[in-house]
């Protein structure tokens, strides 16, 4: 099945149904297809052949599931941007995908215009609700374009988006992904929770990531409604949970902590149409979980995954989190099991299956994997070794099949449920002239589950001051991958052959840690 086939689908059957809520506008499955259609259209009048990728820049708004639908129905391939990357990022990775059109949205138009002569492979510009010089105006864009369907088939083969996801070396790696593939996810996930024709869904997690990208997907293919939030707001979370019939949503835990501790009012408001809120990216506290399911009197869903399985390859369940508070808070510290049609195998490095407790890394089979990684063969062959999936996540599995994240393989942060690869930050603190090594960790952290520590070797006859260093990473990184400390040593511990022992520089800080990853 393809991206679009249920969508068009509820659009036919039930046009006036609501697809979508954002910024005090419904819009409708017949408004959201006619917005679809032009999309299609007006991106093959541009020349666009199945295949051609086109990068996306924006915060959360309806026009983004919209425009995904829109480009699927032509075979062309989005590649979102992360609004949260510094210019350089945002040009490397737009270099890499050979973006032949720029789409971005409001003040982003501005943010990213300083690097448009950077951007060699794209030939047009075109401007969400902006007017800069020099992009051209998206409604005027696709107001010359057919509200028709398009005249191009798509097969379910064909690649729907690429998304640039964080490894531990090197440079971003452009993850793709085949219409089968997302909507097989989508699938999966239906049998954890169900949204209702024209049910709300809450969406605040930012849609160029996976996890909420395929939610827009997924509520579109059960004919229910994005709710959209532009951006989180503990106070408005929770205004919307109580008082616009939201039925379910995905939080991340520092999310879910932050309504609770952050507005007055949470535990007084009524929640009566909340069934089911899923998080992910960390575990959750257990006092968070009590008071959050004291508080929303609803389930909790937790899912593990990453960018190149979709979304989701495992879960644990409203009914393991209620067991879990029965008497058995452990399994608070599992991210559940496997997925219909998802096998899960704790393997060796010849992957080999260990025995059940024994810690290996978590490997990953099923219809929802990625095609490969973007002009990167063997990257591909490597991650995708043997039909599965090697995460680079250490775990054990019990005998009931619940998988325990114990560590991470490579040497990967995960922050506030961002991936932040260590190498790239390494690499901004090497430009510094007092820089002589250095060395960057993640670190427990309540609220964002890890964050970053550089750990530094300071140049003979220079000084610099951890705020300086501070400074200086945050003109070429995105906040989430600034360091948030600096540890200044006098050489950093390496094996015989000159690596650098991160797991050494790691201890002190996750000492005590049952969960060594965010």
């Amino acid at each position: 099945m393809r991206l679009f086939d249920l969508f068009d689908w509820h659009a036919r059957e039930r046009p006036d149904a609501p697809y979508a809520w954002f910024a005090g506008r419904e819009t409708s499955y017949g408004e959201a297809l006619s917005r679809a259609n032009r999309i299609a259209n007006a991106l093959v009048a541009e020349g666009l052949e199945p295949g051609a990728r086109v990068a996306f820049l924006a915060k959360n708004c309806a026009e983004y599931g919209v425009f995904y639908m829109g480009a699927a129905k032509a075979g062309v391939v989005p590649v979102p941007l992360n609004y949260r990357l510094a210019p350089p990022e945002w040009s490397y990775i737009v270099n890499d995908a050979r973006a032949e059109l720029l789409f971005a949205r409001g003040a982003l138009v501005s943010a990213i215009d300083p690097v448009r002569g950077e951007l060699a492979s794209v030939r047009r510009c075109i401007a969400l609700e902006a007017r800069v010089p020099g992009w051209d105006d998206y409604e005027h864009w696709l107001a010359r374009a057919s509200d028709a369907p398009p005249e191009r088939f798509i097969d379910d083969a064909s690649d729907v988006y690429q998304m640039y996801t964080s490894g531990t070396t090197g440079r971003p790696k452009g993850a793709v992904l085949q219409h089968r593939a997302v909507m097989e996810n989508a699938r999966q996930i239906s049998a954890v929770t169900q949204v209702g024709l024209g049910e709300r869904y809450l969406v605040v997690a930012p849609m160029y990531h996976a996890a909420a990208a395929v939610t827009s997907f997924w509520v579109a293919a059960q004919g229910g409604s994005m709710y959209v939030l532009e951006d989180f707001a503990p106070g408005e979370v929770v205004r919307v949970l109580s008082e616009e019939r939201i039925v379910a949503g995905t939080l991340v835990p520092a999310m879910i902590q932050a309504c609770l501790v952050n507005v007055p009012d949470v535990a007084e408001r009524n929640y009566d149409t909340l069934r089911t809120i899923i998080y992910g990216a960390s575990p959750i506290a257990v006092e968070t979980l009590r008071r959050a399911i004291e508080v929303f009197g609803c389930g909790f869903a937790q899912g593990f995954g990453m960018t190149e399985t979709t979304a989701a390859a495992t879960f644990l369940l409203a009914t393991d989190h209620e067991r879990a508070l029965r008497g058995q808070p452990s399994l608070l510290l599992s991210c559940g099991r496997a997925l219909p049609g998802t096998e899960v195998m704790i393997a060796d490095a010849d992957d080999n299956e260990v025995p059940r407790g024994q810690i290996g890394e978590i490997l990953v089979r099923g219809p929802q994997l990625m095609r490969g990684y973007w002009n990167l063969p063997e990257a591909s062959k490597e991650a995708l070794r043997g039909g599965w999936m090697h995460t680079g996540d250490a775990a054990t599995m019990d005998d009931e099949g619940y998988v325990y994240i114990q560590d991470r393989v490579k040497d990967m942060i995960v922050s506030g449920g961002e991936n932040v690869y260590p190498r790239e930050i390494e690499d901004v603190l090497f430009q510094h002239p007092s820089i002589a090594d250095a060395a960057v960790i993640g670190v427990p952290d309540a609220q964002w589950g890890e964050v970053v520590k550089a750990i530094v070797v300071v140049k003979s006859g220079t000084t610099v001051t951890e705020i300086e260093l501070i400074e200086f990473a945050r003109r070429s990184l995105a906040s989430y991958k600034r360091p948030r400390s600096v540890d200044f040593i006098a050489e950093l511990p390496r094996n015989p052959s000159g690596k650098v022992l991160k797991k050494d520089l790691r201890e002190p800080f996750w000492r005590g840690h049952t969960r060594r990853v965010g």
